[in-house]
């Protein structure tokens, strides 16, 4: 991934089809060492093709992958034998909040008003 990300950088910066010696340096200034075959295969894989066109792509494939989050509901009603779905479906969603608010109160006072991207 680090490689796609440096030749989009380079990309990004005017160069039309990035070389390996871009990708390289790119790389070594956060202090990554590169490998020779990978540099080569982005670049292979890459070279003259339109960015717009593969992000555009993939992210129709992106969109097809399931992100999880329906699962939650059935074990639940399991759980509670079936009955009275509506009730016990509402109910974690409920407390899930509470806890959500909790935990976020308990981490802005253990950061003591420094946060990492302010």
């Amino acid at each position: 991934m680090r490689y796609v990300a440096a030749y989009l950088l380079a990309a990004l910066a005017g160069k039309n089809s990035p070389s390996a010696a871009d990708i390289e340096k790119i790389l070594g200034s956060v202090g990554i060492e590169c490998e020779a075959d990978k540099v080569k295969k982005i670049i292979a894989e890459l070279n003259g093709k339109k960015l717009e066109d593969l992000i555009a792509e993939g992210s129709k494939k992106l969109a097809s992958v399931p992100s999880g989050g329906g699962a939650a509901a059935p074990a639940a009603a399991a759980a509670t034998g079936g009955g009275g779905a509506p009730a016990g479906g509402a109910a974690p969603k409920e407390e899930k909040k509470e806890e959500k608010k909790k935990a976020e109160s308990e981490e802005s006072d253990d950061d003591m008003g420094f946060g990492l991207f302010d």
